[in-house]
């Protein structure tokens, strides 16, 4: 009986060893071997993150070209966009939607969501984490017409004059809209006398503005200037500082993101925006200021 008890240990104990030997048909390495052989192991994947981002209209060309330089960046980040007027975006966040990263063209929209917001513009909601909140990027109002300028318009002024016909702005709920008034306010052109005359007709965010301008649908239309470097309309005029408010593009991380890891991965989107060099390149390539 004893021998078969220790026959049966023996068995147990060299099974085990090979167990050890990582399945090779030999025995097991010795010490020595083991101590000089690194262990080897396989990086973990990271795991596939969506970030939603909610961005002005007048961004589309641009972070759409910076998405993809991203992606060597972050193959793990997906990115999903939702580009449209400042106004119509804070009212689906507003409404429930979901969205990770918030880049406005104006501080009104932004300010509305942060209850954070020392300027009374908030509403009461809470959808920002304020801490995550920078100043972005500087934009320019400007002036477009069609290629072959039928109007021959030349500057705003000439928006009181005979020569225009029609004039293509944004709604007043649209951030180019209000900046628009603005300028038209600053130099005293009524409007409501423009609108009576049936020489005003609007457009719900800044790149439908551009494409009338550049179907020459309109003589002439108010927008920023780096829609008018990506639609290739020509710029008569360039707003002054004191004809409208400065032209900022706040961006924030939200709290109706999709989840945390979502939202840590729009920070690094955010990030990166305003501190790579390539991002920065295109951005001020067509016409933006990065704001450090």
């Amino acid at each position: 009986m004893k021998k078969l008890v220790s026959l049966a240990l023996t068995l147990a104990l060299a099974l085990g060893l090979a167990a050890c030997g990582g399945g090779n048909s030999g025995a097991a390495e010795s010490p020595a071997q083991n101590s000089d052989t690194p262990a080897q192991t396989t990086p973990a994947q990271a795991e596939e993150v969506e970030v939603v981002v909610f961005a002005a209209a007048s961004m589309e060309a641009t972070l759409t070209q910076i998405a993809d330089l991203y992606k060597e960046v972050a193959p793990n980040v997906k990115l999903t966009f939702t580009f449209d007027s400042s106004g119509t975006l804070k009212t689906q966040i507003e409404e429930g939607a979901v969205c990770d990263l918030f880049i406005s063209a104006a501080q009104k929209q932004m300010n509305q969501l942060d209850s954070a917001d020392t300027t009374g513009t908030n509403e009461g909601l809470d959808f920002v984490l304020s801490d995550t909140r920078i100043n972005f990027v500087e934009n320019k109002v400007v002036l477009a017409v069609p290629d072959d300028n039928p109007k021959d318009i030349q500057s705003f002024s000439d928006l009181a004059t005979n020569k225009l016909s029609l004039l293509c702005l944004g709604n007043d709920d649209v951030p180019v809209g209000a900046y628009s008034l603005q300028i038209l306010d600053t130099l005293g052109i009524d409007i409501t006398a423009l609108e009576a005359d049936g020489k005003v007709t609007y457009a719900s965010n800044v790149s439908e503005v551009a494409n009338q301008v550049k179907e020459g649908a309109v003589d002439c239309g108010i927008i920023y200037a780096t829609d008018a470097f990506t639609y290739e309309l020509n710029v008569v005029d360039q707003a002054a500082a004191d004809m409208c408010d400065q032209v900022i593009y706040p961006a924030a991380v939200l709290k109706c993101g999709g989840s945390e890891a979502s939202q840590a991965a729009a920070q690094a989107f955010l990030d990166y925006l305003h501190t790579d060099e390539n991002a920065i390149n295109l951005l001020e390539g067509v016409g933006f200021t990065v704001i450090q």
